[in-house]
């Protein structure tokens, strides 16, 4: 995808001066199987896309995964973004769609009928932490070498033709547009946030000011999986949400901090909105990307991708767009 055109060139959300720009230096981070698994056709969604760009970083250190049909009646989507290097986020990628599948199919005998999900998700997050943990001390794991200053920020979304799941720790997000209208069904964990400050000073901490507010001054976000030099003020517990579904859910955005540091929830549910209903027209130079042309949820993530690198943003970009079966 090589540029974007807006039918309404005095929009305040996308116009051709911030967004029709060449994708030169987005730097694709290529899909691999390890990123999607298909076991048959969604139940839950039209279509999905996903996209993670180096951005101007130097490492690639985000991660993203799609599991569709991972449990029964839900398909799985996720996005890691690490820090320290890319260890975390890639074992998360690796394994906890799996962690949450046998959670599931243990607690319920195969359904994803009557799942306590907090307590789901809560245990397959202390897991995976405990799995980077133990690979950290040197022994035999089933995840990529990692050490102690690696962490990764996870939120996990799981849907079905009746709820939206999701689980976060860390300061990636999820966004529902419903009927038009932003809903967060996520909140960021960073160490200025009230309550978040109080139980990281609680546990013998300090959120301290170093270009913004950090645990310890180091960290920027105070919950995470991994970073083991950080607990116990940095934790690996998730806060769960359960959305009941309505017919005026249209899609979910999860990204990592480096579209939402630039761009708000308003703002891109608007333009893949906008995007959605023929209001912005993508026009295809030539197809070097290999994985943006013909699905149009790949299309809008990498349009807000582009926004956010035209915005400035200086983080690795990720971002997936579920558009919802009604």
């Amino acid at each position: 995808m090589k540029g974007i055109e807006a039918k309404r060139k005095d929009s305040d959300v996308m116009t051709e001066g911030n967004v029709n720009k060449k994708r030169r230096g987005l730097n694709v981070n290529e899909m691999s199987e390890e990123e999607e698994e298909d076991r048959g056709e969604s139940v839950t969604c039209m279509s999905h896309g996903l996209i993670s760009v180096i951005g101007r970083r130097r490492m690639m250190e985000d991660a993203v995964k799609v599991a569709i049909g991972v449990i029964q009646g839900y398909d799985f989507f996720a996005v890691y973004d690490g820090h320290g290097g890319a260890g975390v986020a890639n074992a998360c990628r690796d394994r906890m769609h799996r962690l949450v599948a046998k959670e599931v199919e243990e607690r319920t005998h195969g359904g994803g009928k009557g799942v306590g999900w907090e307590k789901v998700m809560a245990t397959c997050f202390d897991k995976m932490d405990e799995e980077v943990t133990v690979c950290e001390r040197g022994t035999t794991a089933a995840v990529d070498v990692v050490v102690e200053t690696m962490g990764s920020t996870a939120v996990v979304v799981l849907i079905s033709r009746e709820e939206v799941v999701v689980a976060n720790c860390g300061d990636s997000r999820a966004v529902l547009c419903r009927g038009g209208t932003a809903m967060a069904l996520s909140r960021d964990h960073k160490p200025d946030r009230p309550d978040e400050r109080e139980r990281v000073e609680a546990a013998g901490g300090r959120v301290i000011n170093i270009n913004g507010n950090r645990v310890l001054g180091v960290l920027a976000t105070s919950r995470s999986i991994g970073d083991q030099y950080l607990k116990p003020y940095v934790i690996s517990k998730p806060e769960v949400s359960v959305t009941e579904r309505t017919k005026s859910d249209t899609f979910v955005i999860l990204a990592s901090d480096g579209l939402w540091d630039v761009v708000s929830n308003e703002v891109a549910c608007e333009v893949v909105k906008r995007y959605f209903d023929g209001q912005i027209v993508i026009r295809f130079l030539d197809d070097d990307d290999g994985r943006c042309s013909g699905n149009r949820a790949a299309e809008a993530a990498a349009m807000l991708a582009e926004l956010a690198m035209a915005r400035g943003s200086t983080d690795n970009i990720s971002v997936i767009v579920v558009e919802l079966k009604t």
